[in-house]
């Protein structure tokens, strides 16, 4: 069983209470400096403290006629305050309020997504190990080339998840400026000590120069950094689909009892789930582009960004969060065949060899190009008549001029090709073992 995956949980932080709750404490640390600062009464800000907070239903409704979403807000907490009221957003201006929440939601969007990426690389370190000796083809061009293991593809697909690991973490830190800065960013009737205060109380540090926001190459690269996870899950989702072919079936999906994989042929097993995410992954790159799209704003600032992020920072946070649930969940019991991995291996009758006959020719002392031609000719008659490739190799004596038995035998074994698997598996996880 793979802990955690709700949507709720996701979703929760983007819901409007969340929203709002950042909003609020935001002004309420700003009033905090401005006290400490000695610009707003004591009494004022105790009286702030105690009765501040919103109703989002009223928000709604204020909304409605003012068509600002901040000044509304501002307005539910104002009826609550009272007179006080008038020292809270003083000097600010929304986008204060908006883009460092936005940053506080992104941060804490971020800590469950690296939760989830932790999950995944559990589940994959697990099925290395496992399968580290478990013999099969590797493929270039999706041909046949020369032996891997099932488990240093699951190495590999590590080490990606933990580059990928890796760039959220600089990508979280890319997201996590706040600014409290006023109108156009010039401090004019706040001073910055207010921002270096409400930032570091909120787990962000001041964006070095702002505009009236936060500028949109940090979200930029954070999205990019969700849609580049999104697609490496596609990368492995979609080599999982190629093995489970009924032709190849190395490897494939869980399919539970009871479980239909079509209307019309009950003998169907699909790969809905890898198919699934190979979609998903579709809308993730999508998202990356539109924070792109949302860089060049209209000199200080636009709102043209604001519609965009409403729809992607949910949507892509929960879409993530959702597909690596997915993906650790579909690793975690997927099925392996063994057997029907070196039966594949074995079908092209020993020419995945080629390149082992080619090296031994030459360290006898053939040029490469005599002993790549001599060997490519049996390769191909090996493939076109169905001809062991070593049965060619031991009959053509121009190859045996070079060669003796032994040389041949000790050629065709697949260990020859997997004699590195430990140096690789200590390179990828150090010294650690399952």
């Amino acid at each position: 069983m793979i802990p955690r995956y709700s949507r709720s949980e996701m979703a929760s932080i983007w819901s409007q209470e969340n929203r709002f709750a950042k909003w609020l404490e935001i002004e309420l640390y700003v009033c905090e400096a401005l006290v400490r600062r000695g610009e707003i009464p004591e009494k004022s800000f105790k009286n702030i403290s105690e009765k501040a907070g919103f109703d989002v239903q009223r928000i709604e409704e204020i909304e409605k006629t003012v068509k600002h979403d901040v000044i509304a807000f501002l307005t539910s907490v104002s009826e609550k305050v009272g007179e006080d009221a008038r020292y809270i957003h003083m000097g600010l201006t929304s986008s204060d309020i908006l883009d460092t929440s936005f940053a506080v939601l992104l941060k804490e969007a971020s800590e469950m997504l690296i939760d989830d990426l932790d999950r995944l690389l559990s589940v994959l370190k697990e099925k290395a190990f496992q399968y580290k000796d478990t013999l099969m083809i590797g493929r270039s061009h999706g041909i046949h080339a020369e032996p891997v293991t099932f488990g240093l593809k699951m190495a590999m697909w590590y080490q990606e998840m933990v580059r990928n690991r890796d760039r959220l973490l600089r990508a979280r830190d890319s997201v996590s400026f706040g600014k409290i800065s006023g109108a156009v960013g010039t401090f004019s009737f706040i001073d910055p000590a207010v921002e270096e205060f409400v930032c570091d109380k909120l787990g962000l540090r001041p964006a070095p120069v702002s505009t009236q926001i936060i500028q949109r190459d940090r979200h930029a690269e954070f999205f990019t950094t969700l849609a580049i996870i999104a697609s490496s899950i596609e990368k492995f989702a979609t080599e999982i689909r190629h093995l489970q072919r009924t032709e190849v079936r190395e490897a494939e999906e869980y399919f539970s009892a009871g479980q239909k994989g079509s209307s019309a042929m009950p003998h169907k097993r699909n790969p809905i789930l890898s198919e699934n995410l190979s979609g998903l992954a579709r809308l993730m790159r999508s998202y990356a582009l539109a924070s792109m799209e949302n860089m060049p704003l209209w000199h200080e600032r636009d709102i043209s960004h604001s519609s965009v992020e409403r729809v992607i920072a949910p949507d892509a946070t929960i879409l993530l969060d959702f597909m690596m649930y997915r993906f650790t969940n579909m690793m975690k019991n997927i099925v392996v065949y063994p057997e029907r991995m070196i039966s594949n291996l074995n079908k092209t009758r020993g020419i995945i060899f080629s390149q082992m006959v080619l090296l031994k020719l030459v360290e006898k002392g053939i040029s490469r190009e005599e002993a790549y031609a001599s060997v490519q000719k049996n390769a191909m008659k090996s493939w076109e008549k169905e001809i062991e490739f070593k049965k060619l190799i031991l009959e053509d004596s121009g190859i045996m001029t070079y060669l003796n038995v032994e040389d041949v035998e000790g050629i065709f074994k697949n260990s020859n090709f997997l004699k590195h698997v430990d140096y690789i598996f200590t390179r990828v996880f150090g010294g650690s073992d399952e």
